[in-house]
């Protein structure tokens, strides 16, 4: 079976949890897009892994990762992660493969990346890391693939520069290097888990462009960075917070303003640690879209939601989701593509009442309190796909499981 997992919101909705979880089923992980900029967060039993590179996947014994053909790899950031890994007492080694047709991050890259960000009149709030650089030049046939590494004639034609960093990697690489799409072929009647970066929002395509990412982090992607064709997708799983999130800058319709919402912001942000993974910075926060996440459901075609940090909104005598926007004397029950209505765009939000019961101790979806379950059934019934996964803490063990991605309908 092959199960995609990707983000239905503006990234950091906790994917790295669920597919951490969801890799005891899988017997390969492959992630298809985004470099590392990307941030997946997982906590075992106290220790917490921070991958930028890596699968998710890793964490689980005795599973095969692969980084897929979709991504942009930064050769120093993927040594380095793996590195920490093995210090972890985490072995990695003939367990994590690296796509041939993959292309490669140089430090040039993240100096043009930083200078475009620069001279922007409108900063798009990039980590200059060199990710979209790397894309951009993939797109102009003018990239780098892992590869390339291995084609003396195309070495010879770079600038010195580039020959100089990237010969230390040849060797290195070699032992990792594969055919992604012929690895995945033969992996036919095992479970193979397509693990998303980013998410619907920050999608090249389908997001808030252009405060997006410069690749496709929708479900989309996941055949091309596996190299499988669409038919080959038996399942797709999307990934949502019980609230919205955003890192940088482009509209974000529900987030919570002083004015409005007082110190809101500031109160979710803290119960839910919410700053990035990969940057630090602190997130943007609001109330639950779910005009955006209708909108991921349909673009995505998802079959099933995983709706993570219901235990945030725990402490909260009620609880408001958006279930429409307001452009002046219009309402808008629909995602727009236009960045302006976007920008401009009010929350239309409905009450729903709190449970103010923690919810860490739960394991069966019977075992929540009521209203946590009115919530639930809410977003499922707003969003017209179930909610078949319930996270309700960081670890492993504080997950609900309603109904089981890798069970055959």
């Amino acid at each position: 079976m092959n199960l995609v997992v990707i983000g239905a919101q503006w990234g950091d909705e906790g994917k790295g949890k669920i597919v951490d979880y969801l890799a005891g089923g899988a017997d390969v992980v492959l992630r298809y897009g985004g470099g590392a900029n990307a941030g997946h967060t997982i906590v075992h039993g106290g220790t917490t892994f921070k991958l930028h590179l890596v699968p998710s996947g890793i964490t689980s014994p005795g599973r095969v990762v692969v980084l897929g053909i979709g991504m942009v790899i930064d050769p120093v950031s993927l040594f380095e992660e793996l590195e920490g890994l093995a210090q972890a007492g985490l072995d990695w080694k003939g367990r994590v493969w690296v796509a041939d047709r993959a292309h490669l991050v140089l430090p040039r890259y993240r100096e043009l990346d930083k200078a475009q960000e620069k001279s922007r009149a409108v900063p798009l709030g990039t980590t200059g890391r060199g990710i979209g650089v790397s894309y951009a030049l993939k797109a102009a046939r003018d990239g780098v693939r892992v590869v390339d590494l291995y084609d003396p004639a195309f070495m010879a034609r770079l600038p010195a520069e580039d020959r100089a960093y990237l010969e230390p990697f040849r060797d290195r690489l070699a032992p990792m290097v594969v055919d992604a799409s012929l690895f995945i072929h033969a992996q036919r009647g095992k479970n193979v888990l397509f693990e998303g970066a980013q998410g619907t929002l920050l999608d090249i395509d389908h997001g808030t462009y252009p405060f997006v990412s410069s690749g496709t982090s929708s479900a989309a992607g996941a055949p091309t960075g596996g190299g499988v064709g669409p038919t080959a997708i038996d399942r797709t799983l999307g990934v949502c917070k019980a609230y919205s999130t955003r890192v940088g800058s482009g509209p974000f319709p529900s987030e919570f303003t002083t004015d409005r919402d007082g110190d809101l912001g500031d109160r979710v942000r803290e119960l839910g640690r919410e700053y990035g993974t990969t940057t630090g910075r602190p997130r943007r926060c609001g109330w639950l879209d779910l005009v955006a996440l209708r909108y991921a459901c349909r673009s995505n075609s998802l079959d099933a939601i995983a709706l993570t940090k219901l235990d945030v909104l725990s402490s909260f005598d009620d609880v408001h989701v958006c279930t429409a926007y307001r452009d002046g004397g219009t309402i808008i029950d629909e995602f727009p593509a236009s960045r302006a209505i976007l920008e401009r765009a009010e929350p239309v939000t409905e009450r729903l009442p709190g449970w103010k019961t923690p919810l860490g101790g739960c394991r069966r979806f019977d075992e929540l309190p009521p209203r946590a379950r009115d919530y639930v059934r809410f977003v499922e019934a707003a969003a017209g796909v179930p909610v078949s996964i319930v996270s309700v803490g960081p670890e492993r063990v504080e997950t609900i499981v309603r109904t089981d991605p890798w069970t055959r309908s």
